[in-house]
């Protein structure tokens, strides 16, 4: 058994100034060291996908079970991640103003029912992530807001005119739930992609069987030559022991997503050499979100209050022992080069690491506002690591300042019903990326009339620093204003983290062309992946 503990590669997304950028090569530099053929079988948890349209979704499912049959744009290189390459566009140049993005796309891309991938499927699928039709969902609207208009002067090119330039745009056209679907199926159905699953990715769909299977078939036709190598995939819809023990005996050769702890050991234990870990902060953090429109939370010093109760540093020592949770740290994934360093870290409100003087303060700040024997309702989901794990920590730490906490553990739905009607006094949310970049990770915390932040709040000030970050082009410059725009947020304590994840990947030796990355989300069209006889 081998352990990787992979470090982040250090990137610098595209600005503007003209470029003509191309793809890596679609297959392997030494094809005959491949096998090919097979049909890898892997499990999945996380139950049933709700829909398959991609637009509407962000759960991870839907990235395992429906990245294999669609492409994107670009996509990023989980090989060189974050790097940004061609998928579906083979080039494309920048303008020097930052506001015109030309795309030509590949020849020859088919539909998987035979019909020619062109410039206006883009411009359709991209028009209904901004401008979704009434019955349709777009998460990502926000995200793809700077696009003004589109343009498809000829079927091979699509071209891009922003309202403004965008330093993570590039990243969002590689978004991977930004699949291109077929313009002439929308038109007669803007709703098609829900209940059909037709793109022009290395798998066409064979059958979904709920509860149990998804399934998909090789591709003949994939624009590039010699992909995709298996003959097919198989995903098993499994979860807790039944996952592990899956595993163990060999039923699913693996699971893309992550494993807890004692996941890994067990398995480790078993397989031995077989198999490989990798560790790696995740994009993803668990975090506590403040109802402020209602009382007392409306109040900064009642959240500032509990926040600075949590002690993060002794959370980092002992959860990780038994869930996902692992790392201290602010807005952004620690280890990334635009996240604080533990010098920058330890100067934030509840972050000290003198956890007695930082509970001290919270409990003259309770007593300030009025709330000494604060009793709330802490809303959670089902999902016993790491949300369960989180608020058991959570009430623990409260009740060392004398806050009394109702647990209350809910369905999905039940917990989104009541986040998005501001149901709710406190509950455990989490902010979960496919890339490291805060032009992307951070307008979720912006003023509500400019975001849709959970807690409801507003404030400009906020705002501002977030703008002056995205318009500085000086590295060191955007850093200090991050630690400015985390510093306000964490005083305001709207929405406060409470630790990062650390994704377990355990792979068996005979899988190969899979790369970790720190997001589940990327590299899952299984487009390279091959099996060792």
């Amino acid at each position: 058994m081998k352990t990787v503990h992979r470090r982040d590669v250090l990137h610098g997304l595209a600005g503007a100034g003209a470029m003509s950028l191309m793809p890596a090569v679609g297959w392997a530099a030494d094809d005959s060291a491949v096998n090919r053929g097979g049909t890898l079988v892997f499990g999945l948890t996380g139950g049933d996908p709700p829909n398959y349209d991609m637009h509407g979704g962000n759960a991870h499912v839907l990235a395992h079970l429906l990245a294999p049959h669609y492409n994107g744009l670009l996509k990023i290189d989980s090989a060189n991640y974050p790097n940004v390459i061609g998928d579906l566009a083979q080039s494309w140049t920048i303008s020097n103003d930052g506001l015109i993005y030309t795309f030509k796309l590949t020849p020859g891309v088919k539909f998987h029912d035979g019909a020619p991938l062109t410039s206006e499927d883009i411009k359709a699928s991209y028009d209904r992530l901004r401008n979704p039709p009434a019955g349709v969902t777009s998460v990502r609207q926000g995200m793809v807001q700077p696009i003004k208009t589109i343009d498809t002067p000829d079927p091979l090119t699509v071209v891009f005119t922003l309202s403004e330039p965008s330093r993570s745009m590039l990243s969002i056209f590689a978004h991977p739930f930004n699949a291109i679907y077929r313009a002439e199926k929308l038109k007669a159905d803007p709703r098609f992609p829900a209940r059909n699953v037709l793109g022009t990715g290395p798998y066409k769909f064979v059958e979904h069987v709920q509860g149990s299977t998804w399934k998909g078939e090789r591709f003949k036709d994939y624009f590039r030559q010699g992909l995709p190598y298996l003959d097919g995939f198989q995903a098993v819809l499994l979860s807790g022991p039944a996952l592990t023990n899956a595993i163990q005996s060999g039923q699913v050769l693996n699971e893309f997503r992550a494993l807890a702890p004692s996941q890994r050991d067990i398995i480790t234990k078993a397989l031995g050499d077989q198999v490989v870990v990798y560790e790696q902060p995740w994009c993803a953090c668990m975090v506590a979100t403040f109802n402020t429109r209602r009382k007392p939370f409306d109040d900064p010093r009642v959240r500032r209050a509990l926040s600075l109760a949590i002690d993060r540093w002794a959370a980092q020592n002992a959860l990780p022992k038994i869930s996902t949770l692992a790392f201290a740290g602010g807005f952004l994934r620690p280890k990334y080069e635009l996240a604080a360093t533990e010098a920058d870290i330890v100067k934030y409100p509840g972050y000290s690491k003198d956890i007695e003087a930082s509970r001290a303060e919270a409990r003259r700040l309770l007593k300030e506002a009025g709330v000494e024997n604060l009793k709330f309702k802490l809303h959670n989901r089902m999902i016993t690591d790491p949300s369960q794990v989180a608020g058991v920590y959570l009430i623990d730490q409260w009740r060392r300042i004398g806050v009394e906490v109702e647990h209350l553990i809910l369905n999905d739905t039940t917990w989104s019903a009541n986040l998005s009607a501001g149901d709710y006094d406190v509950t455990i949310d989490n902010q979960n990326d496919a890339i490291d970049e805060p032009d992307y990770q951070l307008p979720r915390y912006l003023s509500y009339d400019k975001s849709s932040n959970r807690a409801h709040y507003t404030d400009p000030e906020l705002d501002e620093l977030y703008a002056k970050q995205h318009n500085t082009a000086d590295k060191a410059e955007r850093y200090k204003l991050l630690r400015q725009f985390e510093t306000r947020l964490l005083t305001q304590a709207y929405t406060v983290p409470i630790l990062w994840l650390n994704r377990i990947i355990v792979l068996r030796k005979k899988l190969h062309g899979w790369n970790m990355t720190p997001s589940p989300f990327v590299g899952q069209d299984l487009e390279k992946l091959w099996l060792a006889s």
